[in-house]
């Protein structure tokens, strides 16, 4: 598993990091020795980073130095979670990407306008699941021709033939969820139990 440069440079400054904050308390590595139960030796390897950080010895030097455990290791800064993506017009209808990542699957919020209206049906990899958030989605699918409202939601395989658009009476917003491997989504409504006789 490939470890990310952040962590890297976090287990690369724990022991600058001890020894500061040993040396910041006028603390000698006898006394913390002492504190601890760790080797004189240990505690000078650790602080020159000849040897690697374990919760066994951070744990007694956090509670010598009565400090949280994070103080010792300083994890690397979180990302902005915030996606700040650039809407995009394709034959009309704009799409908004809502994932940053490059992976199987990808988000989508897209407003479809009014006047797509004629089907076009397409085939291509992958399984698509659509959400309408406002308006009426028009869903013709292989034999299908369906309309969905606001809160439904469907989920297909993009190898069969397929178009949506509005089903004519103004704009569709939906959210989608692509994935161009063919995944599918997990979560699925429970299934009605079979009728006894």
């Amino acid at each position: 598993m490939k470890i990310q440069p952040g962590i890297t440079q976090a287990i690369a400054d724990i022991g600058p990091r001890l020894k500061a904050l040993r040396t910041h308390r006028n603390v000698t590595l006898t006394a913390l020795s002492e504190a601890t139960g760790i080797s004189k030796s240990t505690l000078s390897r650790l602080e020159s980073g000849q040897r690697k950080a374990s919760l066994e010895l951070l744990l007694p030097i956090a509670l010598a130095h009565q400090v949280p455990l994070d103080e010792l290791v300083a994890a690397p800064k979180i990302a902005d979670p915030r996606v700040h993506s650039n809407p995009r017009k394709i034959n009309g209808t704009t799409i908004i990407p809502l994932t940053r990542q490059p992976g199987p699957l990808q988000a989508f919020k897209m407003v479809i306008p009014a006047e797509r209206t004629e089907p076009d049906p397409r085939v291509h990899e992958g399984f698509e699941w659509l959400y309408v958030l406002s308006g009426r989605l028009r869903l013709v699918l292989a034999e299908h021709d369906v309309v969905l409202g606001p809160g439904e939601a469907a989920e297909f395989d993009t190898r069969q033939p397929h178009w949506f658009g509005s089903a004519g009476r103004g704009p569709v917003e939906i959210l989608s969820l692509f994935g161009s491997q063919g995944e599918r989504m997990h979560l699925r409504a429970r299934s009605r139990g079979r009728a006894t006789t």
